[in-house]
């Protein structure tokens, strides 16, 4: 069993490494990260069940399509149970969508992710919800090739 500091640094290193793959559109480093059950809400699907389904529903729709991902890591609430084995995070993040005439815009957000402790200690992640800020375009025109 860790400390509750160690348990939540570890679990920033783990979004950290999350919101590298979803900048980069490593969908095949991603889904490494989920449970097969994963459940999601999300920027473009709404209630996904599965981690297949998240991927194809929410992910590949949106991570080729925007840039500069960016969880706020320094603004993040972390939460971790008393036993150490699960634990949820409070997260803003940052990105760049792309409109249909090509320009630029900020296209800011925030998260909630559940992560489960496994037996060797790695966290899985089990839920997430994502959601944009008021007031942003919610169409990205992007159009990266995405890890698979």
């Amino acid at each position: 069993m860790t400390d509750a500091a160690s348990a939540a640094d570890d679990v920033l290193a783990w979004l950290d490494g999350w919101g590298a793959e979803v900048a980069a559109a490593d969908i095949a480093a991603g889904r490494r990260r989920f449970a097969p059950e994963l459940s999601a809400f999300g920027t473009h699907a709404d209630v996904v069940i599965g981690r297949d389904e998240v991927e194809a529903q929410q992910w590949s729709q949106i991570w080729p399509k925007i840039e500069d991902f960016v969880f706020r890591t320094a603004d993040a609430q972390v939460l971790v149970s008393d036993d150490g084995g699960t634990a949820v995070i409070a997260v803003p993040w940052d990105s760049t969508g792309i409109a249909s005439d090509g320009t630029r815009f900020d296209r800011p957000g925030r998260a909630t992710v559940v992560l489960h402790r496994q037996v060797d200690g790695s966290w899985l992640g089990v839920h997430t919800h994502f959601s944009l800020a008021r007031g942003v375009p919610q169409s990205t025109h992007g159009e990266r090739r995405a890890i698979r």
